[in-house]
């Protein structure tokens, strides 16, 4: 958000929580331009965590001249994009503590490493976790959330949170993607007034940005992948389940998980194979080759009839076909019509059960349950309900919340054993390896009044997201040559490591990615 803003919202916090809340000390400090993205030589727009850590290696800079550089560079680039909520007063503590731990000989891929986290994801101490909704600004989660212990543990340096579409896009439909009381509209980097998709909007915007070295998103249906993709930046969709939920403000335990947002498949692996259980390294798949042999289907008709999107498509085929895979085009998940019909009412149910349980398990100043919550979101309607109104919330509300219900059980056994047979069914009838789809259609311009344009939209997210099976995008091409387009690997169940590879070979095979180019609007000729 712009400082004005900042500065408002602190006193609308404050207001409304009768919290003491100040405004950062070096709002005013001059910082990069959006385009300077280099430290002491290094591009880190085009930098791999990887060669971060051997730039500190070699003492080329330190964590905490990277942690400031990121910190600075927020402070200048952030007040058009309305990405980051807040930066960690500690970020600079535990750079050093990193950097020590560097010289007593420690290594690791994440070790100094900046990360943002979407502000849905627990944070104990200073660092709020509001979900971007004002009735948790005086929420004080008692411990990191899991995924975060991981992170602190691996000797990553959290450097703030990310603003998202509040509540992860589960308050109200219509509404706008990347809006929330606490942040603001988050802008997509590419073109300021296209819309960044949510829910997980400032993560894929901070990263596309430069903002921070990696991030983390969270995903129910599409909220990982869609915002990487539409960002142009890569995001990873695990198997539920492989990271743990354990801290992160729910929407479904049965289809959220969290994941890495992040400039490359390099780094994407390199988060996923920190913050998950287990111990796999995941950048032991990185292989230049993977693609060759391997077989590969082609949901074509999940471009509907978009040209720039069946182009992009069209060129991804082209580029699988050039490092040796085999395509067989136009396979068809079957059941998809079924799949979404029974998922939304399922998530109603959970939604209700999960969030009334994280609410009554947190700590501090705040709703108890779903229905305090909406009666907050009434007594402050001139900032919570200012654009659009909480119906997602009222439907859940009606429901028993009862995970034993038996019409709930019903449409959740239908939803998640259909979409597994959808990916199951065309991955044994054609010997795949993974399905390639589009991941999104280009970005739309962004109404807060009527919320988000999905007319003709591309959406391949239900297969995966319902059926707990992990998905990977990756940039693959450009609409009007500047809006980014994704395309999506998706396969069975706990198939990261094999979907790692495929993005990967992908990646530098095509080598689409740029860095934004902060238009205000598309010119003339383009739109």
């Amino acid at each position: 958000m712009n400082l004005t803003n900042h500065v408002r919202l602190l006193a609308v916090l404050a207001l409304a929580t009768g919290l003491s809340v100040a405004a950062p000390a070096q709002a005013q400090t001059p910082g990069p331009r959006p385009t300077d993205t280099r430290l002491r030589g290094l591009d880190l727009d085009r930098a791999t965590v990887l060669d971060m850590g051997r730039a500190m290696d070699k003492g080329r800079f330190d964590s905490v001249a990277l942690t400031r550089f990121y910190l600075d560079r927020i402070r200048a680039v952030d007040p058009l994009l309305n990405a980051v909520v807040q930066t960690n007063p500690d970020a600079l503590k535990e750079a050093e503590r990193s950097d020590r731990a560097r010289r007593g000989g420690a290594r690791g891929a994440l070790l100094g490493i900046p990360v943002l986290l979407k502000d849905n994801i627990d944070t104990a101490g200073r660092l709020r976790t509001t979900a971007g909704s004002l009735a948790l600004a005086g929420s004080r989660p008692a411990r990191d959330a899991v995924l975060v212990q991981k992170l602190r543990a691996a000797g990553a340096v959290i450097l703030g949170k990310a603003n998202l579409s509040e509540w992860a896009n589960f308050r109200a439909s219509p509404s706008s993607s990347g809006w929330s009381a606490v942040g603001g509209q988050t802008a997509n980097p590419h073109v300021l007034d296209r819309n960044p998709c949510g829910s997980s909007s400032g993560s894929a915007v901070a990263v596309a940005a430069s903002l921070a070295a990696v991030t983390i998103g969270t995903e129910t249906d599409g909220s990982v992948v869609c915002p990487a993709g539409i960002n142009g930046v890569v995001g990873i969709k695990p198997t539920v389940g492989l990271v743990s939920g354990a801290g992160v403000v729910p929407i479904s335990a049965q289809q959220d998980t969290a994941g890495p947002i992040t400039r490359n498949v390099t780094d994407a692996a390199a988060v996923l194979s920190v913050i998950q259980n287990g111990g796999r390294d995941h950048l032991a798949a990185l292989d230049r080759d993977a693609l060759a042999g391997k077989r590969i289907g082609v949901w074509r008709s999940a471009a509907g009839d978009e040209p720039e999107v069946l182009a992009t498509l069209d060129a991804a085929v082209a580029a699988l076909r050039a490092r040796g895979a085999t395509v067989i085009d136009d396979i068809e998940p079957p059941h998809l019509d079924q799949v979404a019909e029974a998922e939304f009412p399922a998530l109603l149910t959970e939604f209700k059960h999960d969030l009334n349980a994280y609410l009554a398990a947190t700590p501090g100043r705040h709703p108890r349950d779903l229905g305090e919550l909406i009666e907050f979101n009434k007594r402050h309607a001139d900032t919570e309900l200012r654009y659009f109104g909480q119906e997602l919330f009222e439907q859940a509300q009606a429901t028993t919340g009862d995970l034993n219900d038996p019409e709930y059980r019903a449409f959740r056994d239908k939803a998640t054993t259909l979409a597994r047979q959808a990916i199951d069914s065309v991955v044994s009838e054609h010997r795949l390896d993974a399905v390639l789809a589009p991941t999104n259609n280009a970005a739309w311009v962004t109404d807060l009044k009527r919320g988000d344009d999905f007319t003709g939209f591309v959406a391949t997210s239900l297969p995966s997201a319902v059926s707990g099976y992990p998905a990977i995008t990756v940039p693959g091409g450009y609409a009007r040559d500047v809006l980014p387009l994704g395309v999506t690997f998706f396969a069975g169940r706990l198939s990261e490591s094999a979907l790692i590879s495929l993005g990967y070979a992908f990646e530098q095979a095509t080598k689409v990615r740029k860095p934004p180019s902060y238009l205000r609007t598309l010119p003339p000729k383009a739109r």
